[in-house]
């Protein structure tokens, strides 16, 4: 970078900055050094419903934008497949018998969804739906005054900050300062783009809104209007509608149109308004989209971005990771090249607060789930729809919400398994004739619930299970007993379903599914070298299992109900089978010790009980994790890029902080062009984004948790600081990360070794810490307190806040 562009980049940091509150935090940006040359390189922005990612192109830049509910398909009833409960019982008969190929012929043709499922990841016009872009945003960029085709774009600087949510793009030309800005407002709820220039007179462009299909696009006077309404997969009338103004607000200059543009000319500056909705969640959606830019347009863009910079940090701030200074010359894509040799520290705790943006910005309190790519997609027919699969990718996207102080954004994810219930009952009697309600591996906004099309991947059917752990996490960490009572009935429905459809195995009498499958991996039968997925009891289900089993009575005692489902409960609960390890030391998949089609398989469901559940500890249960361990080290450290998020998980759990770090730089290995696919394993796109391949969100958020779970832990009844800390950060601090039992943690460690602690209560309780070995005494406001068994404990009020020191 040249001295005039070290220069630019300081005014540019200066200016990112200029509306955050005066606080001594860091300043966090991703930045380029030109424009994105692939859609992996854009810069995502989002105030979770809509959200924009532009390419800060010279002369032709490509906004590609977003809404969360922009999905095609519509209810389909063709998926509760009457006839599937009649084979049922001779498929469990089969899998008594030991004949897993048979039963899983029977699968593949009878018990399954009926009509398309999801389409094998091609829903776009299929009932099931698809996750879609809106459209694209083009704007042809005409350059007038005091420049010339042969002059040369000089100190380019594209960046993002993280502080307040606002992208920018600048630039010379010929004589003249270029300068955009762009935001998804949290405030406003519209897309705010600023054009500017310092020399008047120098803002001209042509704007244009399209989408490849099911549009049309209008123009009145300064607005290009697009609406269209999506396939229900029926070709029928209940498409989702949708509406999209993008309006231009300028100062000075003239605006003409064509056919199909907006050509602003000779202007000072300019805005474009970005209003969106659909139907889906606002039936006067139209309404909502003209009001929403009639109402921005009567404010001063300085007061657009700030009410926007104060609504987002009010929950981006709550967070600090420091673990080193902050390079903010080098660029983003040339940091994530160089991390892996420099092991900047800093580098990881600009990916950490990245990924606490990115879910900020992709759902909020009243919105959608984060689906696979979370808020934004580039295209209409998203990979794998773009759909919730419940087989982790949906649950990982929620990992830091309560650790990372971000426990309202948990609340869409609530909701949408409140929003199962009814679908999951009708499943549950369709296709197992029992009472309860149950998801499989996938799901949509119209509440899918049936197995998938293929027995491989969509027999699973603990996804709703599964969900059921987040609603209990929700309650660890912030004790609502009012919230805790209207979710019980999910809780009860979900354990009711596993208790009136589990069969006895014949070997040990243990209870068990059947049928199902260990996401998604293979094994053979023995005497056989054809790979089976279709079996009874896989490990995973017997944990997931067992967990809603156990939060459920916990919530009916602290509730003080008695019924039919926890009475049943503690009945049965000894009678799930135990985890086994096999006569070679590592974990088993399966009730039987059966040979994998892939030793190395990206999925590691057998350890769920180690991450995210805590029925795997190295203190608690010591040979459990020994074996958890060992099949780790067998599974390897490969994987897609969500598979290598979990596995820093994993390490974490196990106390190993280096292993987790060597994960972590696994995860941010560099992905680059069409040499990645999914066989040759994940990495990270120059925008950080997490390559499954392609793009997934949910490594990003996996990575994120697996950081904080490397800095603090609460599973075990008591709060362990710096559990999993690196040896490459043997200096730092954090702010605000949050525990179970309602506290809210900062801490501080010099050479490694934990000095001081600030311990919040959210709530009244008594909280439990772990002390390290090196420590020898602990001071709390000053005065010395005991130690018991490398224990302290705390007494705390809701509002209370004690400074530990430890020596």
């Amino acid at each position: 970078m040249t001295k005039l562009q070290s220069i630019l980049f300081a005014g540019i940091i200066i200016f990112l900055c200029s509306c955050e509150n005066k606080t001594e935090r860091q300043t966090l940006t991703l930045n380029f050094s030109e424009p994105a040359n692939r859609w992996e390189e854009t810069l995502p922005l989002g105030n979770g419903r809509i959200g924009m990612m532009p390419d800060g192109g010279i002369e032709k830049e490509k906004i590609v934008i977003n809404d969360i509910t922009m999905w095609s398909g519509s209810e389909d009833p063709e998926a509760f497949n009457p006839d599937a409960i009649e084979y049922l019982p001779e498929i469990q008969n089969l899998l008594l018998e030991g004949k897993n190929l048979e039963a899983q012929e029977l699968m593949y043709r009878h018990f399954r969804c009926g009509g398309q499922g999801s389409a094998f990841g091609n829903g776009k016009d299929a009932p099931y739906g698809c996750f879609q872009k809106v459209g694209d945003l083009d704007i042809d960029y005409i350059y007038n005054h005091n420049t010339n085709r042969d002059d040369s774009v000089r100190n380019y600087l594209r960046s993002l900050s993280l502080n307040n949510a606002v992208a920018s793009t600048q630039f010379e030309l010929g004589d003249v300062n270029y300068k955009r800005e762009y935001f998804a407002s949290h405030d406003d709820d519209l897309l705010v783009i600023k054009i500017s220039a310092d020399l008047k007179r120098s803002v001209s462009f042509k704007l244009n809104l399209n989408r490849s299909e099911r549009s049309d696009v209008t123009i009145e006077k300064n607005r290009l209007i697009m609406r269209g309404q999506l396939n229900d997969g029926y070709d029928g009338d209940k498409g989702l509608k949708y509406l999209t103004i993008a309006e231009i607000v300028n100062k000075g200059g003239e605006i003409s149109w064509d056919e199909s543009s907006l050509v602003l000319t000779n202007a000072d500056e300019a805005l474009i308004l970005v209003s969106t909705s659909t139907d889906m969640m606002d039936k006067d959606y139209e309404s909502t989209v003209v009001q929403l830019i009639t109402e921005a347009k009567r404010e001063s863009f300085d007061k657009l971005k700030q009410d926007h910079v104060d609504l987002y940090q009010e929950k981006f701030n709550r967070v600090e990771l420091y673990l080193g200074e902050q390079d903010n010359i080098t660029s983003t894509n040339q940091r994530l090249i160089n991390f892996q040799e420099n092991d900047d520290p800093a580098f990881a705790a600009l990916y950490f607060q990245y990924g606490r943006y990115l879910m900020i910005s992709g759902t909020n309190e009243n919105s959608m789930p984060l689906n696979l790519q979370g808020l934004w997609s580039n295209q209409l027919q998203t990979p794998w729809n773009g759909d919730y699969h419940l087989n982790i990718n949906l649950q990982m996207n929620y990992w830091p919400a309560e650790v990372c102080n971000l426990s309202e954004l948990h609340r869409p994810l609530i909701d949408f398994t409140r929003a199962l219930v009814p679908s999951g009952e009708k499943t549950a009697k369709t296709f197992y004739n029992v009472d309860g309600w149950v998801a499989h591996m996938m799901s949509n906004p119209w509440y899918y619930t049936a197995p998938g099309e293929h027995a491989s991947w969509g027999a699973t059917n603990t996804g709703g299970a599964w969900l059921c752990e987040h609603i209990w996490e929700h309650y660890s960490f912030n004790r609502d007993e009012e919230y805790l009572r209207s979710v019980y009935p999910i809780l009860a429905g979900a354990a009711e379903f596993f208790l009136t459809s589990m069969i006895r195995e014949p070997k040990n009498g243990w209870l068990v599914t059947a049928p199902s499958s260990s996401p998604e991996n293979a094994f053979y039968l023995p005497d056989s070298e054809e790979p089976v997925f279709v079996c009874m009891g896989p490990t995973m289900d017997v944990q997931i299992i067992k967990e809603l089993f156990t939060n459920t009575l916990k919530a009916s005692e602290i509730l003080e109900i008695e019924d039919f489902v926890t009475k049943r409960i503690r009945e049965v609960i000894d009678q799930l089978p135990p985890m086994q390890i096999s006569s070679n030391g590592y974990l088993q998949e399966w009730l039987e010790d059966y040979r994998e089609q892939d030793p190395k398989h990206r999925h590691v469901s057998h350890l769920y009980g180690l991450y995210p559940s805590d029925q795997i500890s190295p203190e608690v249960t010591p040979d459990l994790a020994e074996a958890a361990r060992k099949t780790l080290n067998r599974r390897g450290d490969e994987g897609t890029g969500w598979s290598r998020a979990w596995k820093i998980n994993f390490w974490a759990r196990l106390h190993d902080g280096d292993r987790a770090y060597k994960l972590l730089k696994s995860l941010l290995e560099p992905a680059y062009g069409d040499g990645v696919n999914m066989r040759s394993g994940g990495g990270t796109y120059p925008n950080l984004f997490c390559a499954h391949p392609p793009f997934q969100i949910d490594g990003n958020f996996g990575g994120t948790s697996g950081i904080a779970e490397m800095l603090i832990q609460s599973h075990n009844g008591y709060i362990n600081l710096l559990p999993a800390l690196p040896g490459k950060w043997s200096d730092g601090s954090f702010k605000g990360l949050r525990a179970r039992g309602g506290a809210e943690i900062d801490a501080k460690w010099e050479n490694s070794r934990l000095t001081e602690a600030i311990i919040k209560a959210k709530v009244s309780n008594s909280f439990k810490i772990k002390t390290p070995d090196y420590v020898t005494s602990v001071t709390a406001n000053g005065k010395k307190i005991s130690i018991d068994n490398s224990y302290i404990t705390l007494n705390m009020n809701s509002g209370e806040k004690i400074e530990l020191k430890f020596n």
